[in-house]
């Protein structure tokens, strides 16, 4: 392996892993606004527990989101020193105001939030905490603007042979950027919403705090229904805006070689290890691809032939992260839609309720596949159509990005089981005991 491939495989270690609890932080942290809102209006005091012990899972999930995240900043700088010489004006700028504006009122608030229970009034105390989903959804579209121009690079002029910043505002309204953040956000909250209902049916099933967990599995049943649903509506948008703009990351998805109007959508299509065509594909439909990738079923898909065998995305992997993403969140709608049927069922249809237990994990699965196909289906650009992923990597030895490789996968292997201990011990040890109710602030 060369410097190339370890860099590209530590940067996507680091990712995917720190990918893993952004999801959950984006959700749990409005999920929890909620229940505390509730609570302030209503003096329900059952509010104010489910918010503390969701709160507990949300600190676990944001303390190993942060650690992971800080190595990927480090990065830029050791392992895509290139990258960020040619374009930190802006990739940078972007992540300066993510840090000072995001980061810091999230961290700071957080503190507030977990220190200020009896401390402060009922209503300030409410207030940090949608300060804190606030935070933390504004961090996302910081980094996802950021990422918005490596896929679709504007507001930019090139000088000096680096690309400096021309528009900021460009940048940010970037709509290739906007789908982007919009299709994760529904997609993070999502899976906030299967958490919740995944771990409540757990106790309901347990029939242990009922009434406590009835009222959580309700608020997640309304996440999980509502943007399983906008996810995959605005995903054929998404969908759309990649049609016009990255043509093979397009056809990679789809494996599609022969330039075609009225292109067919093939059910079964197995690629070529050689990225060089498929072994099957059978069961076309007739212009569904046009229809879907244009909204017309006349329109022409341009295939991979008709690219420079240098300029095609590894494509086994853009199809099957795409196809898995797609096949999941037809799932998704399905599973809510039972979990409203059955809302009231779960202690008699015992096995729904584990299948909910075992869907917790498959939302983040899907983020995943998502991540990998807007990542990998834009190889081989950096930054696209102006900077190639080749000529981004930092000049170091082969064996120092090795052995920090190494070094990655072991740590975060171990941060990743003491994850899945903590979550699933305080998950199934369930809130602490109702006390008698103290006297806030007011």
């Amino acid at each position: 392996m060369d410097v190339l491939l370890l860099s590209r495989l530590q940067f996507a270690v680091a990712t995917f892993f720190h990918f893993i609890f952004v999801p959950l932080t984006l959700g749990l942290s409005i999920i929890i606004a909620i229940m505390e809102t509730k609570y302030v209006r209503s003096g329900d005091e059952e509010y104010k527990r489910m918010a503390k012990f969701w709160g507990k899972l949300f600190l676990i999930n944001f303390a190993l989101g942060v650690v992971t995240g800080i190595t990927l900043e480090f990065q830029f700088g050791t392992n895509w020193s290139r990258y960020s010489a040619y374009v930190g004006d802006i990739f940078g700028s972007l992540l300066a105001v993510e840090a000072t504006a995001a980061f810091f009122l999230e961290s700071t608030f957080i503190a507030v939030w977990v220190f200020g229970w009896e401390r402060i009034s009922k209503k300030l105390h409410m207030v940090t905490i949608w300060l804190v989903a606030l935070a933390a959804n504004l961090s996302a579209f910081w980094i996802i603007m950021a990422n918005g121009f490596m896929q679709h690079p504007v507001g930019y002029v090139m000088r000096n042979g680096r690309a400096e910043l021309d528009d900021f505002f460009a940048v940010i309204t970037n709509p290739f950027a906007w789908h982007q953040f919009v299709h994760t956000l529904f997609g993070s909250w999502m899976a906030s919403g299967f958490f919740v209902l995944g771990v409540s049916a757990y106790h309901l099933m347990k029939k242990n705090e009922v009434a406590f967990f009835k009222k959580s599995f309700n608020i997640g049943l309304v996440f999980a229904l509502v943007f399983s649903v906008l996810v995959a509506t605005q995903g054929h948008f998404h969908g759309n805006e990649v049609s016009e703009r990255q043509p093979t990351k397009l056809a990679a998805m789809e494996s599609h070689w022969e330039t075609q109007t009225n292109a067919p959508f093939c059910i079964l299509t197995i690629p070529k290890l050689n990225n060089e065509g498929n072994y099957v594909e059978t069961m076309c439909i007739p212009s569904l691809l046009s229809l879907l990738a244009f909204n017309d079923p006349g329109a022409e898909v341009v295939g991979l032939n008709d690219f420079p065998k240098e300029d095609r995305p590894p494509v086994l992997l853009t199809f099957l992260s795409f196809r898995l993403m797609i096949a999941l969140g037809m799932l998704f709608p399905l599973l809510a839609i039972l979990a409203w049927y059955w809302r009231n069922k779960l202690p008699e249809k015992q096995w729904f309720g584990r299948l909910l237990i075992y869907a917790i994990p498959l939302p983040i699965i899907a983020l995943e596949a998502g991540w990998a196909l807007a990542e990998v289906g834009r190889q081989p650009w950096i930054v696209w159509g102006i900077m190639r992923t080749s000529e981004a990597v930092s000049p170091v030895a082969t064996s120092q990005v090795a052995t920090s490789l190494v070094a990655i996968i072991l740590l975060y292997t171990f941060l990743g089981i003491i994850d899945i201990f903590l979550l699933k011990r305080v998950a199934q040890r369930g809130p602490a005991t109702q006390q008698p109710a103290q006297a806030h602030k007011e």
